[in-house]
């Protein structure tokens, strides 16, 4: 089992409340969201695995169990081409979860009109392949967002 776990201090609001319906609608996969706190950060490996996919505003990690893990900051924010995010680690990069991946700013990314709010998602996974999945409270980074069997 893999436990997956908050890149971001924040508000866990669940994949239904994000603004945009690939998301919203759980077509990327299952998981939730988290509404972060509006000061520039890190955001944090969910899990121990390989760097896989890495953009600015979005990285995937994929876990010794071949459980991957989209980490997508903001929503749009592809838009920005890069700008306001620095990558901290490289694609191919084996990482720690807790590690961090990409430093932003979610109040920069707001002032550019885009939604700051960040899906956490289990690539090609079933909704009742997860458990204990968190959507609502507040997180710290490193807390459980959910389990994934």
């Amino acid at each position: 089992m893999t436990t997956v776990t908050s890149p971001l201090a924040g508000r866990a609001i669940g994949l239904s409340a994000v603004p945009d319906p690939v998301f919203s609608g759980a077509m990327v996969g299952p998981g939730t969201a988290i509404d972060p706190v509006r000061e520039p950060s890190e955001a944090l490996s969910p899990v121990d695995g390989v760097i896989v996919s890495l953009h600015p505003h979005a990285f995937v990690v994929v876990d010794a169990e071949g459980h991957g893990v989209l980490v997508h900051l903001g929503i749009d924010t592809v838009q920005l081409n890069g700008e306001g995010f620095e990558l901290l680690v490289n694609k191919g990069d084996t990482v720690s979860r807790g590690q961090a991946v990409v430093r932003w700013d979610p109040s920069a990314v707001e002032a550019a009109g885009k939604s700051a709010i960040c899906p956490v998602v289990a690539l090609e996974a079933t909704a009742d392949a997860l458990g204990d999945v968190r959507e609502d409270g507040d997180v710290k980074a490193g807390d459980p967002l959910f389990s994934w069997q």
